[in-house]
């Protein structure tokens, strides 16, 4: 009885694995198939609101960027405004950092050309009207990209920034230069 037992565990892991695509070379056969192999990475959906440029995509024309400057909390990396098809996007690149401090950091697009200097430390805290929201932030570190709606008038913005709303602190900001 045991016997049979371990037989029939032996056949079900075998099957098991062979749909996997698990098997040693002594049982494996030849694929005669010409398909693709296609990794489960592969088949995973693509974040379209942080990936920019695919093979289909038009070229991106950059329309601003600037660096940021340390507020409440460090804060550096590079942030540009571009144009791409009919869309402009914020992107922060692969060196952003801020502080995990904030409980409710976020994007925005403020007013000023110099967010930091032109309010009081520690927090620098701006004020309502100054500033147009993007979205929360969506890491702390990286590349990420915002989509900037069109009724926006980017000329009327001269910086953006990460801002904790929670507390009005300002973490850190970048002046945006054509």
């Amino acid at each position: 009885m045991r016997t049979k037992g371990l037989v029939a565990i032996a056949g079900i892991s075998f099957s098991v694995m062979s749909l996997m695509g698990c098997s040693n070379d002594s049982t494996s056969q030849a694929s005669t198939s010409n398909a693709p192999v296609v990794s489960p990475a592969s088949q995973a959906p693509s974040n379209s609101s942080t990936s920019v440029q695919t093979e289909q995509s038009p070229e991106a024309t950059v329309l601003s960027s600037g660096n940021f400057v340390d507020g409440e909390h460090p804060t550096q990396g590079t942030v540009r405004i571009i144009e791409q098809g009919n869309q402009r996007l914020l992107e922060l690149d692969s060196a952003f950092a801020t502080s995990t401090s904030g409980p409710d950091l976020v994007v925005i697009l403020h007013r000023s050309s110099d967010v930091i200097g032109s309010t009081v430390p520690p927090a620098y805290p701006i004020e309502e009207g100054d500033y147009i929201f993007l979205a929360p932030l969506k890491s702390y570190t990286g590349a990420q990209t915002y989509v900037i709606p069109e009724d926006i008038e980017l000329a009327e913005f001269k910086s953006a920034a990460i801002w904790c709303r929670k507390f009005n602190a300002t973490f850190g900001a970048a002046t945006l230069q054509s």
